[in-house]
């Protein structure tokens, strides 16, 4: 008489990794709901107990702008090539923000998160996702004080047309994030051994936002400063931006070449940031 064994339906097979992209995205989606939670979380936990609360996603960027105007723009005497100097730094701004705050918070994620990394099993890639998902909220909110200002300098009678390019808005967010991501993912997997790496990020970041054009249009830095304007032009973050600008405003230093080395040079960060995190995975719960 054969012994008949029941068939065993898994509805989750946790195994080892033996490819190094392998991101196990379909165990990601199995856990849509635990991103879901994290990126509420991450959004309510950092403007509890503020008096202002999501507020402050326009305060900040208002603060911000008025600064550069003033200092930059009035004192310093930098063109923004004509367009409305609110506008220009508004636009580079929200941008460089996006970028930071994906690259600063993917950066120590596991760190932050090592309660739970030890206690139960889901995808480690939720965790970035959902700060990437998160600010994108943020980068929502303060998109929309952007159009908004765009239409005040209109009804002031300044005109100001988005073109064609700013149907690219879609892929400029998806490369801005994987940048993030990429970068994020490689310094996380190294923090959670060298913590002192997370204060160099800190300190970093911040300093690396005047290689870009965030303060600045490319025209001039490649007029005033040829000799080293080649460190702004060809920083990936430096064509995004510039694109932005000039589909929305419809003036900057956009061309098409600029734009596809940034979406190449992402796309090599962004690959070599899962090959980074799928092989440090294995073991970071023993150091972080």
């Amino acid at each position: 008489m054969t012994n008949l064994q029941p068939e065993e339906n898994w509805d989750l097979e946790i195994a080892p990794k033996n490819n190094l992209f392998d991101l196990h995205l379909k165990d990601t989606w199995h856990y849509r709901d635990l991103l879901w939670l994290l990126v509420r979380r991450d959004f309510v936990s950092f403007y509890k107990q503020t008096i202002l609360g999501p507020v402050w996603f326009f305060v900040q960027p208002i603060i911000t702008i008025l600064t550069y105007t003033l200092v930059f723009n009035k004192l310093a005497g930098i063109n923004t090539d004509g367009t409305p100097a609110p506008l220009f730094y508004l636009a580079g701004t929200i941008i460089w923000n996006y970028f930071s705050d994906c690259l600063n918070k993917t950066s120590t994620v596991f760190k932050d998160n090592a309660g739970m990394l030890g206690k139960v099993y889901f995808p480690r890639l939720i965790m970035p996702l959902s700060i990437v998902c998160s600010n994108l909220i943020r980068f929502g909110v303060q998109f929309t004080l952007f159009i908004t200002l765009m239409i005040i300098f209109n009804i002031k009678g300044v005109l100001i047309v988005p073109n064609a390019i700013a149907l690219l808005f879609p892929l400029l967010i998806l490369v801005i994030a994987a940048l993030g991501l990429g970068l994020g993912m490689m310094i996380s997997a190294v923090t959670t051994k060298y913590r002192d790496l997370a204060f160099v990020v800190s300190f970093g970041v911040p300093l690396l936002m005047y290689t870009t054009t965030v303060i600045y249009p490319l025209s001039t830095a490649l007029t005033k400063y040829p000799k080293y304007s080649w460190i702004i032009k060809y920083n990936p973050v430096t064509a995004i931006i510039e694109t932005f600008r000039y589909g929305f405003l419809g003036k900057a230093s956009f061309n098409w070449e600029l734009l596809g080395y940034s979406t190449g040079v992402t796309f090599i960060i962004l690959l070599l940031g899962i090959m980074v995190f799928n092989k440090v995975e294995k073991t970071f719960v023993d150091t972080v």
